[in-house]
């Protein structure tokens, strides 16, 4: 290598060297995706509301791992609230049937996601939108709490989120509103209030809904006062009965099973891991390039079948030992019949030579001459060069008439 590639080498080295460098010491990038995951202190998982619910409610807390489906179907007599938070949940069918059938007992369920199932709308006899309002830089949603205890006029701000979902359509008879959300115009002045949690009775019991999940998220709650405001949906609940939380409908992992996931979530492991992997990919390029030797080129032997043959017909027809040679050319042919068209080459009669005529390509009058010739040159003691070149010429008209069958 000349001094010039040595040089782009170093500056490269550096240049990466550099790079790394600061990386690693850049500020470690905040997650913002919803989990919603008890055990995640990221801005949108929900450490701290579990924390609160333990110091709450006490003994009345119970964490729920499994399938509602599951968890109501095993047999063991559940009484109380079972609480939903997540961004999207989807229970599906028969998960939704069990969940109401349980509700209708005198139970509680409360579920704060931004969407619902359109069987689980339809049986409420509700319908939700989404509230647009270019949420920006200096824009904020402002959530509100309707009863007069819990009411603030200033509202409880949210800026992430370009959007609100809310309840389009309510059953006024049978709903109560509990919070609403909206937002500031141009001007400054509020917007049209929009219900975003309700409660309803169902049979026996009752069934809140919120589509605000992230009012139960690490971010929003320890924001400002925006405590107060998850504090007072919380009221609503039943302190003197069990509380299930559910950790099954969950868009995030409680537990990473991957030992890369560990080991990469680790600044100073996952830089080691980086820098090893670079290693290697310059002790493969210059390493393998300094030991690679040109590989000798092997010439295939030659096949030297027909040239040992040439010799040893040479050697025959020298010593004029024409008889030999004829009987080993008969009984190649012989052998070539055999293994090419599957005929019998013991006694041959009229049926054979039509036969071996009709397969090979060759006119009967043909193949009884050939016959006939090597019959003769069997029988005969000795015999004329010719007859043996005539044997040789009527034998690779043949084969080269049959075209290989």
């Amino acid at each position: 290598m000349d001094k010039k590639g040595r040089v782009y080498i170093v500056i490269a080295i550096i240049t990466l060297a550099l790079l790394m460098f600061l990386q690693y010491n850049s500020d470690k990038e905040i997650n913002w995706f919803p989990s919603y995951v008890a055990q995640h202190k990221i801005p949108y998982g929900t450490h701290v509301f579990n924390e609160i619910m333990a110091k709450t409610f006490s003994e009345n807390i119970r964490q729920v791992a499994i399938p509602p489906f599951e968890f109501l179907n095993d047999g063991q007599e559940t009484e109380g609230t079972y609480f939903f938070a997540n961004e999207n949940i989807d229970f599906g069918e028969s998960e939704l049937n069990v969940l109401l059938d349980w509700t209708s007992k005198g139970n509680t369920l409360f579920i704060a996601s931004r969407q619902f199932e359109e069987a689980f709308l339809d049986t409420l006899n509700l319908e939700i939108s989404n509230l647009y309002a270019g949420f920006g830089e200096g824009q904020k949603q402002f959530h509100r709490l309707v009863h007069p205890k819990l009411r603030t006029e200033e509202g409880y701000p949210f800026e992430k989120d370009s959007y609100a979902t809310f309840l389009d359509k309510i059953d006024t008879l049978k709903t109560t509103v509990i919070g609403t959300v909206d937002y500031f115009d141009e001007d400054g002045l509020a917007q049209e209030e929009n219900f975003n949690v309700i409660k309803q009775p169902f049979g026996d019991g009752e069934i809140y809904l919120s589509t605000f999940p992230k009012a139960f998220t690490n971010y929003f709650i320890l924001q400002e006062n925006n405590k107060d405001y998850t504090a007072g949906l919380l009221s609503y609940l039943d302190g003197s009965r069990t509380i299930y939380i559910d950790n099954y409908h969950k868009s995030g992992k409680a537990f990473y099973t991957s030992p890369m996931y560990i080991f990469l979530n680790t600044k100073e492991f996952k830089w080691a891991y980086y820098v090893a992997l670079i290693g290697a990919l310059f002790y493969v390029v210059f390493e393998g390039k300094r030991k690679q030797r040109a590989i000798p080129i092997v010439v295939p032997l030659k096949n030297q079948t027909l040239a040992f043959t040439r010799t040893i017909a040479d050697m025959y027809f020298e010593k004029g030992e024409a008889k030999a040679i004829s009987e080993h050319k008969i009984a190649s042919f012989m052998e070539y019949i055999r293994s090419h068209f599957y005929m019998g080459t013991e006694e041959p009669d009229d049926e054979f030579y039509r036969n071996l005529a009709s397969r090979s390509d060759q006119s009967v009058d043909d193949v009884k001459t050939l016959f006939n010739l090597m019959e003769r040159i069997k029988k005969s003691e000795s015999f004329a060069d010719n007859e043996l070149l005539k044997l040789n010429t009527l034998i690779e008209n043949f084969k080269q008439k049959a075209n290989g069958k």
